[in-house]
């Protein structure tokens, strides 16, 4: 398994979001976090970076996340929050290269042929039309893409996504979930991604979890699935006891 959760509870001083999670991910694999806003997604993916404080295990390739070193952890894992902006001019090759970080020593600088394997990952998410434009310039689905062909370029095994398809029109929508999904069958890397697009899920291969329900556990994607979890959140929010 390249993640387990056993026993977490986690959320802020006397307020825990989450309660006594527990389940296993097969490596690789797609993992939607679905829920009511407020059940406590973000909240998890913050577990994952020390950000939050948190009772139970968290283990990546058998590991407690708390006794890896830093080093290691970014090794291991790699984040795109639901919000991820650039306030100044920036070649979209010049961003998308930045991915390789981890790879490089302090204040070492980006190769020639970084840029090649940059542009590699651009052309083959079909955005090399777009590697010489000025970043800000972009529409939002087009600067989804050119993160998550950042991301590409980390070369995690883990993936932490909140919300990667906010706010995208439809046809932007369907690509960032094929995208995810070949990255898993064909890079065999791990997903995890927070999502409220249930629409979308149907068509993916992995698994659910729902953390608004009183026991959350990972369920088979499946239509069904998928549609049983839409009509629990479609029915309001349960009582915190």
């Amino acid at each position: 398994m390249i993640v387990e959760v056993k026993n977490l509870v986690a959320g802020y001083e006397a307020r825990p979001l989450i309660r006594n999670l527990s389940f296993s991910i097969p490596a690789p694999s797609f993992v939607a976090i679905i829920g009511h806003n407020g059940a406590g997604k973000t909240t998890f993916f913050k577990t994952f970076q020390q950000k939050v404080a948190y009772q139970g295990k968290l283990l990546v390739q058998g590991h407690d996340l708390k006794t890896l070193p830093h080093a290691t952890k970014q090794g291991i894992l790699s984040y795109l929050p639901q919000r991820n902006t650039v306030s100044f001019s920036i070649k979209v090759l010049d961003l998308v290269v930045m991915g390789m970080f981890r790879k490089k020593r302090f204040f070492e600088h980006y190769t020639s042929q970084d840029y090649e394997i940059a542009a590699t990952v651009l052309a083959q998410l079909q955005l090399t039309h777009l590697q010489d434009h000025d970043f800000t310039t972009l529409s939002g689905g087009e600067q989804q893409l050119v993160w998550l062909a950042q991301l590409i370029l980390q070369d995690a095994a883990i993936n932490l996504l909140d919300e990667p398809t906010q706010q995208l029109d439809v046809y932007y929508k369907n690509k960032v979930f094929k995208l995810l999904q070949s990255w898993v069958n064909d890079k065999h890397k791990t997903v995890l991604c927070i999502t409220h697009d249930l629409h979308n899920l149907i068509l993916m291969e992995g698994y659910l979890i729902n953390l608004s329900k009183p026991e959350p556990e990972l369920e088979v994607i499946s239509k069904e699935t998928v549609l049983e979890n839409q009509k629990f959140l479609e029915a309001g929010r349960q009582p915190v006891l």
